[in-house]
């Protein structure tokens, strides 16, 4: 190699991806199991997946309570014990609910699996939703709640959901103080029997594997009444606001807005989606883009404006979101529509589309660095009911969508007349 000579500079989107596969087996029980086994350190990421989320939720803040208290005390240890097991051995333990589902993580050394699976069975077989703790919960939960509400921001995200989708819909309702208060031990144990014990899992495991894995895995969780899934969600229709312009009054001090503009998506499975997650990158999905170069560098309304496609398994929805001082908000929110329109009307030139297939096949990259990356990617197709050939398909639709289909899918999506509009103050 001379080295005086610079090496050549090669275009991200000339380089060749590959998604690394995933290895898979049953439990005895059924439950599947996706692992990746790589990376130099010995290091390990289990991540347990229920049908838990706020989906099937008989109650509002049943969901989130159940996952949250899993931690909480069990037939055999305490909450404190819980921790000092987990964290005697250097290990992090966590757990986090969404829409559809819910999640037990646990970031581990290789070498201490073996100690730490008892603990983690322990967590999910024998939790008991001890009063006292419901009642710590609760308060917390409700004081995190008030400060959150006096954020415009907060308010506004939560609102715009609710407007797309309905009050009554698990994408669109939203937690209040008064489902906080009507939380019981006895709703939590019925969800946590019915979701936890006997429902639905899948394990995706991640990083330096011991060749015991599976034994271990069956050991722990192969016996138990979980079910394998079947990676649907049962429909439910979402029920929109009729009316699509919204301005809220919050916080009487504030001087800022929270911008939000959405409309209803199709998702992952409809044929445009992988197109327009270009588009979206392109109008506001990165810090380069159209939203970012007009109404930040260029108006100087805000710090940052961003656009993105929500990750839901059922429908989902296209969002514009930004925060703006009071007296920019409209214009902020004119600025974007003109946007909008300059891509229905105007083709895209080559080198800006270039930039934007770049950072995309960059970001990819990024997503394939170590093996929690590739099973984060891996969880999120398998999730929804999709296949090896989505990723290798939303590479193409980066490499070889041409600008002319771009501009048909502005002109099919990027109506101001689908957008609601929200500014919370």
């Amino acid at each position: 190699m001379n080295r005086k000579i610079a090496p050549s500079i090669v275009d991200a989107i000339d380089f060749k991806l590959n998604l690394k596969p995933y290895d898979f087996f049953r439990l005895d029980n059924g439950i599947p199991v996706y692992t990746v086994n790589a990376g130099a350190l010995e290091v390990l990421q289990i991540e347990i997946v229920l049908y838990a989320g706020n989906w099937n939720e008989p109650a509002q803040g049943v969901a989130a309570a159940t996952n949250y208290l899993l931690k909480n005390g069990t037939k055999t240890r305490s909450a404190l014990q819980l921790n000092e097991d987990f964290e005697y051995y250097g290990a992090y333990c966590n757990r986090s609910c969404y829409n559809e589902t819910a999640v037990i993580s646990l970031h581990t050394l290789t070498r201490h699996l073996d100690k730490l699976l008892p603990v983690l069975n322990d967590m999910l077989i024998s939790a008991t939703f001890p009063e006292e703790e419901l009642a710590i919960y609760k308060q917390n939960s409700k004081q995190r709640l008030e400060v959150n509400e006096q954020k415009c921001e907060f308010i506004a995200g939560r609102l715009i959901d609710t407007y797309l989708f309905g009050e009554t819909h698990p994408y669109g309702k939203f937690t209040r103080k008064e489902d906080i208060d009507a939380l019981s031990v006895e709703q939590l144990r019925a969800f946590y029997q019915s979701h936890y014990l006997q429902g639905k899992a899948a394990i995706f495991v991640a990083g330096n594997i011991p060749a015991n894995l599976q034994q271990n895995l069956n050991e722990y969780f192969g016996k138990l009444g979980l079910q394998q899934p079947d990676f649907i969600v049962n429909h439910i229709p979402s029920l929109p606001a009729t009316e699509k312009k919204y301005r809220i009054q919050n916080d009487p001090n504030a001087v800022q807005g929270a911008i939000r503009l959405g409309a209803t998506f199709p998702n992952r499975h409809h044929p445009d989606f992988k197109k327009v997650v270009v588009l979206n990158n392109l109008f506001g999905g990165f810090f380069g883009s159209r939203l970012m170069s007009n109404i930040r560098e260029e108006k100087g309304y805000t710090y940052g404006i961003y656009s993105y496609l929500q990750n839901h398994l059922q429908e989902s929805a296209w969002i514009v979101s930004t925060e703006a001082g009071k007296d920019v908000c409209d214009a902020t929110i004119a600025e974007v529509y003109k946007e909008m329109k300059e891509l229905r009307e105007t083709p895209i030139d080559a080198e800006e589309l270039l930039l934007v297939r770049n950072y995309m096949m960059g970001g990819i990259l990024g997503d394939l660095d170590g093996p929690f990356q590739i099973m984060a990617k891996w969880k999120n197709i398998i999730l929804n009911g999709l296949d090896e050939s989505y990723f290798y398909d939303s590479v193409t639709a980066i490499r070889e969508t041409s600008a002319e289909e771009l501009q048909e899918l502005a002109k099919k999506y990027l109506q101001e007349d689908k957008f609601y509009e929200l500014v919370v103050y």
